[in-house]
């Protein structure tokens, strides 16, 4: 018998409780948002047109692509008037492969008519909250030697606000060294969601790509990502719901991606057209894979998914 298929089957054996704690999760989502009247909707994984964001890069399959997101279909489902829906899908994004990070994962994505970012954050709380209670957890979560409370009210932090607090430079310096991300990630992140969950909100409208931006403050966008350990979680915000924007917003971005060599989209122009009918509304998505992480006390995506690539 081939050695390495031995390994396999021991390695999927190893796996079972934390796959059966994973279908558990999956379920206990599905329940929290059909209590709530959400409409579980599937739209195509394969599509035309991805929007063109500067640092995701989506899979070819012909001459359409593998979704980055159901994020485009699902607002058009939303302009159609489907005020409370929710999706759990597969999504696919080119090089991303590492410990937190698989080339094709599960996203849950939901979107509600009527929300803003801030009330978005809330039912975010209260569905992770009712997972856990639904999975046998107390308020407590163990995961990589932290001990994390998860009582309501989570902790809620603007990005100036975490960059004053953990960063060596404010977020406007970082901004204008372009060094945002560099910094974000060695300096913030590792700090958030250590004692409790935490929201991280208000970022620069730059990084708000499809988010509404702030009447009070023009520089920022209402835009949100949930961290927990360290991990981020999360994004939403409020929804842009101006087409002309939106279709400047893209034309920026697909000048930055052309000059990092990323691959040319055609604009997704039905989206485009039907963003103008969208309502006033908040979306969001989760990483599924990652929380399911948390629950289980793993430490590798690998460890809470059947068949890793290199598995295959």
């Amino acid at each position: 018998m081939d050695n390495s298929i031995s390994d396999n089957t021991f390695l999927l054996a190893r796996k079972s409780d934390a796959l059966h704690l994973r279908a558990s999760l999956i379920q206990n989502i599905r329940i929290f948002f059909i209590n709530k009247n959400f409409l579980e909707i599937e739209t195509p994984v394969r599509i035309p047109a991805p929007a063109p964001e500067e640092n995701i890069e989506a899979l070819p399959s012909g001459d359409w692509f593998l979704q980055t997101s159901p994020e485009l279909c699902m607002k058009r489902l939303l302009a159609a008037g489907y005020r409370l829906i929710f999706q759990l899908s597969k999504c696919f994004r080119a090089g991303e492969r590492g410990k937190l990070h698989l080339p094709e994962f599960t996203m849950l994505e939901w979107y509600v008519a009527g929300f803003d970012y801030q009330q978005l954050m809330s039912q975010c709380e209260e569905m992770i909250i009712s997972a856990a209670c639904d999975l046998g957890f107390s308020n407590r979560l163990h995961w990589q030697g932290k001990q994390i409370n998860l009582a309501s009210p989570w902790e809620r932090i603007t990005v100036q606000q975490a960059f004053g607090k953990y960063a060596p430079v404010t977020m406007k310096e970082a901004l204008r060294k372009g060094i945002f991300d560099e910094i974000l990630v060695e300096h913030v992140e590792p700090n958030l969601g250590m004692n409790k969950p935490t929201f991280l909100y208000d970022y620069p409208a730059s990084l708000g790509a499809l988010a509404r931006l702030k009447e009070s403050d023009k520089s920022l966008a209402e835009r949100f990502e949930l961290y927990i350990g360290g991990l981020e979680l999360a994004n939403g915000f409020s929804e842009l719901t101006d087409g002309g924007e939106q279709r400047q917003r893209f034309a920026k971005a697909q000048k930055l991606r052309a000059q990092k060599g990323y691959a040319a989209y055609p604009l997704p122009e039905k989206f485009l057209v039907a963003l103008n009918d969208l309502p006033a509304s908040a979306g969001i998505a989760v990483g599924i894979d990652r929380l399911a992480m948390l629950f289980a006390g793993v430490s590798s995506i690998d460890d809470i998914i059947t068949f890793p690539p290199e598995s295959l």
